[in-house]
């Protein structure tokens, strides 16, 4: 595996902003910007999914950026279940939760054989070298 030097280069952390862009844009909609507080909850924790995968690469330490990970991956399932609230309420159609739902679970799943391969993993973090 190619030595990542930065945490714009891996491809989860591309997945997870592509998909808090994708959550910015549907809760741009009328009825969704209306609600405040949800509309804010739900961008927060799309938000969260790349800050804290970006947080815990910079952190310079493999368990430190695991314990990111599963925070990131937290963060995933608590905006999927956000998005189905989005669907009860119709906020969003249920093509538009279909497409977001796919997005999100392939983003946890790809951060837990990321969780998986770092746990495997010899390497320490460059603060423990």
């Amino acid at each position: 595996m190619a030595t990542i030097e930065r945490f714009e280069d891996l491809e989860v952390w591309k997945l997870a902003r592509e998909f808090a862009l994708d959550i910015y844009k549907i809760t741009g909609n009328d009825n969704f910007a209306k609600d405040y507080r949800f509309c804010g909850q739900i961008r927060a924790s799309a938000g969260s999914v790349m800050d804290n995968i970006a947080e815990g690469f910079e952190r310079d330490g493999r368990k430190e950026f695991m314990q990111f990970l599963f925070i990131a991956k937290g963060s995933c399932g608590e905006c999927r279940s956000q998005l189905y609230r989005a669907l009860d309420v119709k906020y969003i159609d249920k093509e538009t939760f279909d497409c977001y739902y796919e997005k999100s679970i392939i983003i946890s799943k790809s951060l837990s054989k990321f969780i998986k391969y770092l746990k495997e993993s010899d390497l320490k973090g460059n603060k423990y070298k």
